[in-house]
């Protein structure tokens, strides 16, 4: 009798400790998925404060492309008024955004003066670097985002997260097939 109770406290402690060890796993999975996002963020808001400094450049070589660059304008400050914690609808205005800095950079071909500019050189050589991060900080949150969804979802660290509300996290992904093709612009 005695040993079969040390059997069944044994047991007890040891199923304890492993929802503990599992909610400590989705803690931090949580963690560096949010780690994650903060990365993006960051990039983002750096390229968001970029498109600004981009406009005002061509302006000065292309003031009747108006179009253009207000579309530009108005994409980036959607883009900067979607909440902190939605990652889809960043996503699709961050999609939007790009296409518009594409037509931007395709408008610049028509200019040979501006593409001759040393600051717009160098704004275009810092965008593109901004937007290579982008993709790195995108690859390694949807990664994140990964480990913890399988965690969410998987047998029996599911039965700890939805005791203690873990949820799923948004891939950072396009949706719109058309935001991955190539900008198209005519003059």
């Amino acid at each position: 009798m005695l040993t079969a109770l040390i059997i069944i406290v044994v047991i007890a402690v040891a199923v304890i400790f492993y929802a503990i060890s599992l909610y400590n796993s989705l803690v931090s999975a949580r963690q560096v998925a949010e780690e994650a996002w903060s990365g993006i963020d960051v990039q983002l808001k750096r390229r968001a404060d970029l498109v600004p400094n981009l406009v005002e450049t061509v302006k000065g070589y292309a003031g009747h492309e108006r179009g253009t660059l207000e579309e530009v304008v108005a994409m980036r400050n959607k883009a900067t008024a979607v909440p902190a914690g939605d990652v889809a609808g960043r996503a699709a205005a961050e999609g939007e955004l790009t296409q518009a800095l594409g037509r931007l950079f395709a408008l610049a071909e028509a200019y040979p003066d501006l593409k001759a500019s040393q600051n717009f050189a160098e704004l275009q050589k810092t965008l593109q670097q901004t937007e290579s991060e982008i993709q790195m900080a995108r690859r390694y949150y949807n990664g994140a985002a990964r480990d913890l969804n399988v965690k969410v979802e998987s047998f029996p660290s599911n039965m700890v997260a939805s005791r203690y509300g873990f949820h799923k996290k948004d891939y950072f992904e396009i949706d719109n097939s058309a935001d991955r093709a190539v900008p198209q612009v005519s003059f």
